[in-house]
């Protein structure tokens, strides 16, 4: 009876591992259809988490680049606004300078008459006309002669006529390339000569000494202390004893309609 039961024990062995290994061999046949269903079966299993994953990765980077961007925006708010008190500060300066002179001017009895301008439209800039010359609109008929000072904003001096015509004039900006003007350092009263670069630009050479500041005002000559540069860039050489400063403009030429001609 023993041996039967062994006998059965045995045989059902053998047929598991007959079994198992007919299965082995049918996965082993038909692997790649069983393996890709396997793989689509997983794959429409795990999409909802994968896009949810993806999604929630999306909404993590924008998150960031919102940061960054806000980031950003508040550093440059930042040197926008010291920039501003900056010049709100030069700006003060000037104007109580500006007060003080005028004082002064009274006091002595030399405060300045009525100054005459003419308005005149600006017919060509210096994009449209060679070097850094103006045309306008204004001419001999209406009082203004070569020499003539030219301002914009009505208070900033930016050239001079060079010929003047009927109903027209040609004026040369400071700026020009080689024109050279007398004018005075605000902060220390003292005369330098100012060397057109072009676009609005000057140049100046100064002894080591003199250390000028980015923001000094360079002014013309004479009552009213008019503004005609602002100091940029200082450049040195500890080999030279002179400092080269680079200088701008207060207004921008190309951004100009009108101007202004003292007669």
């Amino acid at each position: 009876m023993s041996y039967l039961l062994d006998k059965k024990i045995q045989r059902k062995k053998i047929s598991q591992i007959v079994l198992g290994v007919v299965v082995l061999i049918i996965l082993f046949y038909f692997r790649t259809g069983i393996f890709s269903g396997l793989s689509s079966f997983s794959q429409g299993l795990f999409r909802p988490i994968l896009i949810l994953g993806n999604n929630i990765g999306e909404k993590f980077k924008r998150a960031g680049s919102y940061f960054v961007s806000k980031n950003s925006l508040y550093l440059e708010n930042q040197n926008l606004q010291s920039q501003l008190r900056e010049d709100e500060a030069r700006m003060s300066n000037y104007n109580s300078v500006l007060a003080d002179n005028e004082n002064l001017k009274e006091i002595l009895g030399r405060k300045n008459p009525k100054i005459n301008m003419i308005l005149s439209a600006i017919l060509s800039k210096p994009n449209q006309s060679a070097y850094d010359t103006l045309t306008i609109d204004a001419g001999l008929k209406q009082g203004i002669k070569a020499g003539d000072i030219v301002f914009a904003l009505g208070n900033v001096p930016i050239g001079r006529v060079d010929l003047a015509y009927n109903n027209s004039s040609k004026v040369i900006l400071f700026s020009n390339p080689g024109e050279k003007i007398q004018a005075v350092i605000a902060r220390k009263n003292i005369f330098m000569e100012l060397v057109g670069r072009g676009g609005g630009n000057f140049e100046m050479v100064m002894p080591k000494d003199f250390a000028l500041q980015k923001g000094d005002q360079m002014v013309l000559p004479g009552l009213t202390p008019y503004v005609l540069a602002v100091v940029q860039t200082i450049i040195s050489d500890p080999r030279d004893p002179f400092t080269k400063a680079l200088l701008v403009s207060p207004v921008n030429i190309q951004e100009l309609k009108f101007v202004e001609v003292e007669i």
